[in-house]
């Protein structure tokens, strides 16, 4: 009998220092997915290639190259700072580490898919050897920006060129945006009309384009045209304390207040 109570005993020491069913394997799917998208964040471009297959995702801290050939399945670069044309948007990478060497080169050109027939607003292409080779293969690709999701939201305009704004400034409410990332557009309230337009966006540069608005007229001192000339002026942003900010090298155009 002692032997059965002490054997009971022995079982209900175990079970109670058995962690609650699926803690474990959630944690750890929890740290992999948190993991992997703050890996996501630090990637501000990709491209890919056909015939060979191919892709590269150019990130703040690494560079990654994949492909099915052999000998290239995986390489990873540190990254670096483009060299830059002085008459056209076109940046090259030189890249190296122990094992290989390449030069990516990205042109903002129309690029077509081969395969798929998709198109991307940016012409890539990649010079890359193993550092045992002599031969260089070259690929041909097409690749975008990944615009920073951050910018995705509503924001309320706080600040203009420097100044705080007031609902008399527009007469009935403050001007405000509403940014799609993924779809690269905007829409919103300029103090008076309502305004859209598309972003431009590649690493650190910001802009707003093909801005427009209803024409409706405006109250005299309404600050609608004040407000959309220094949109239109933006060329860079930041974002903390729940504030957006714009600027362009003259200094800080405008600041927006996160709402939702």
């Amino acid at each position: 009998m002692k032997k059965i109570l002490s054997l009971l005993l022995l079982m209900s020491l175990i079970t109670s220092c058995k962690p609650t069913s699926g803690s474990v394997s959630d944690a750890t799917a929890s740290t992999s997915a948190s993991n992997t998208q703050e890996a996501d964040m630090t990637i501000y471009f990709k491209a890919t290639g056909n015939e060979p297959f191919w892709g590269i995702t150019l990130g703040k801290e690494q560079t990654i190259f994949t492909s099915l050939i052999s000998g290239k399945e995986k390489i990873i670069f540190s990254s670096v700072e483009p060299i830059k044309a002085m008459d056209a948007n076109v940046k090259m990478y030189k890249l190296s580490n122990e094992k290989a060497t390449a030069t990516v080169t990205i042109q903002q050109l129309d690029c077509q898919d081969s395969m798929s027939g998709a198109i991307s607003p940016y012409k890539v292409s990649v010079e890359i050897k193993n550092n045992s080779e002599l031969e260089t293969k070259k690929l041909q690709g097409c690749g975008k920006y990944i615009t920073d999701y951050r910018l995705h939201d509503i924001w309320v305009l706080e600040e203009l060129n420097g100044y705080k704004v007031f609902i008399a400034d527009y007469q009935k409410e403050l001007p405000r945006i509403e940014i799609h990332a993924q779809e690269n557009s905007f829409m919103g309230f300029g103090g008076c009309n309502s305004i859209s337009g598309t972003l431009f966006y590649e690493k650190d540069v910001l802009r707003f384009t093909k801005v427009i608005s209803t024409l409706m007229a405006c109250a005299p001192g309404n600050k609608e045209g004040e407000f959309t000339k220094a949109l239109q002026g933006v060329t860079t942003y930041s974002i903390g304390d729940n504030r957006l900010t714009l600027s362009n090298p003259s200094g800080k155009l405008l600041v927006f207040r996160k709402v939702d």
